[in-house]
């Protein structure tokens, strides 16, 4: 894992957000390599390296990860600033609010 912000995402996990779901998340840390999040009904496996056919593709430092997932950056400000470049199915990366909310 790069830091503890994607071992956080198992306990943020909402499996009733991921049902029916059959997914892959790719992300590409500027600084901590690559990762994949697989959400398949319900079910989160996050496994490093480059998955051969992610669903979305997501290029991205882990400060902006944690910055997009404590809600201080917002998503599209990420990307209009460059800081989060996403190819694929960019629709679904809007996803990851409600498969990993905030817990209050």
């Amino acid at each position: 894992m790069p830091d503890s912000t994607l071992d956080k995402l198992h306990a943020r996990f909402d499996p009733e957000a991921a049902r029916g779901m059959d997914e892959v998340f790719q992300f590409h840390f500027s600084d901590k390599g690559d990762y994949h999040l697989i959400v398949r009904d319900g079910e989160l496996d996050v496994r490093e390296g480059v998955h051969e056919e992610p669903s979305v593709s997501l290029s991205l430092s882990s400060e902006t990860l944690r910055g997009v997932m404590s809600g201080e950056i917002s998503g599209m400000s990420a990307v209009m600033s460059g800081r989060l470049k996403a190819t694929g199915n960019v629709m679904l990366a809007t996803k990851l609010g409600s498969l990993f909310p905030r817990r209050g």
